[in-house]
């Protein structure tokens, strides 16, 4: 089954709290803006590791090619 877009929306949905979620791609390469106040206090690197987690396996299996950019909604708004 191919990875769209709408999948990993899903995914990021279910295994995180977010405020805001745009998710974007072509099946091999895709882009995402995050908005969620498990975010907060995290650099960027630990913000890419609570996605991971949040993805899971899939991030192995599934989805070779993610953009992120991770924000809190302080940030979002801001």
């Amino acid at each position: 089954m191919a990875t769209t877009p709408e999948l990993i929306h899903g995914y990021l949905k279910n295994g995180l709290e977010c405020t805001h979620l745009e998710v974007e791609g072509d099946g091999q390469h895709f882009t995402a803006v995050i908005v969620s106040p498990a975010f907060a206090g995290k650099n960027r690197i630990q913000r890419h590791q609570v996605v991971y987690a949040a993805l899971g396996d899939r991030m192995r299996e599934e989805i070779h090619a993610l953009s992120m950019k991770t924000l809190t909604p302080e940030e979002y708004q801001g």
